[in-house]
């Protein structure tokens, strides 16, 4: 199977239908490269802020509200693409104002889409200091895992990649695909969710999908500078890279990065993997009730 990683730059639109353009070209072009999973990134959406002008596009709630109001739209888009093309796509994150639980604020949401429509939202678990001090962005109402015909995919949105027990709990859901889609300003922020989302890999065993917004936007508020290079990987053991990468593009270049995989490596390496991660997390648990404290003394033999 293979799977496309987005290094997605934001463009000014002055109609809803150049939108439609662009992201139809990025889709029939990764479709045309043999692309089953397309995976955008997180605050991809926020790009549709340009069609409230240039005002809206740089006050942060304005912003935030004008690309909520183009929500059923972009699903609706592409749903029609992942039908036409026969693939599922994670669409670029964006807000959404009508989660229950979330008191009229919005939540940062991806959807996966496959060919026979919507399949479910992920929204974002852990909000970043940005989103918590300055947009009030909340976190969502937990994790969803996807049964899907390429496998079972999990959803960890940017900052979630850094927490450890939201990967292992996908993980123990048999998650086999980690998408994570991811908005950094910097290289610092990249690196981390990078980091994070390698971790993840190794931890649980599995695939992890990093697709970063790239470039500058200095017309939307929150998104005037964005690092990253999209990237796929996988736990370096038998059946996988080395290096733990499948596949990488350049630092902030623009495009699609691809890479083949299967679900049944990912099998395969829990069951018989060099080491077992995967199988052995519970037996961290029997020493954590164990720490011992030294002083700056010399220990006796």
């Amino acid at each position: 199977m293979r799977i496309a990683a987005a290094a997605y730059p934001l463009d000014w639109f002055d109609t809803f239908a150049a939108y439609e353009a662009k992201i139809a070209r990025w889709v029939a072009e990764a479709a045309g490269q043999g692309a089953r999973l397309l995976v955008f990134p997180e605050y991809g959406g926020m790009e549709l802020a340009s069609l409230g002008g240039e005002a809206v596009a740089r006050d942060l709630e304005g912003a935030l509200r004008e690309v909520d109001s183009h929500r059923a739209a972009v699903l609706d888009l592409h749903a029609r693409l992942a039908a036409e093309h026969g693939v599922h796509i994670l669409t670029g994150s964006g807000p959404a104002y009508d989660a229950p639980h979330a008191g009229g604020r919005p939540v940062n949401r991806a959807s996966l889409i496959g060919p026979k429509g919507l399949l479910g939202h992920q929204d974002k678990a852990m909000m970043t200091r940005f989103e918590r001090e300055d947009w009030d962005v909340v976190a969502g109402d937990g994790l969803s895992v996807f049964d899907t015909d390429l496998g079972r995919i999990g959803v960890l949105i940017c900052y979630d990649s850094e927490f450890p027990l939201l990967g292992r709990v996908l993980a123990e859901a048999g998650v086999e695909i980690l998408l994570v889609p991811s908005a950094t300003e910097a290289l610092a922020g990249f690196t981390r969710v990078r980091v994070g989302a390698m971790a993840r890999a190794l931890e649980g065993q599995m695939i992890a999908v990093h697709a970063p917004v790239v470039g500058p936007a200095p017309w939307c508020a929150g998104m005037e500078e964005n690092t990253g290079r999209a990237s796929i990987y996988g736990p370096p053991d038998r059946g996988f890279p080395p290096t733990g990468i499948f596949a990488e593009g350049g630092l902030g270049e623009a495009g699609w990065v691809y890479a083949d995989v299967s679900t049944a490596a990912v099998a395969d390496v829990r069951a018989d993997g060099v080491v077992l991660n995967f199988r052995h997390w519970p037996e961290q648990e029997a020493q954590l009730s164990r720490i011992t404290r030294l002083g700056a003394g010399v220990v006796k033999a």
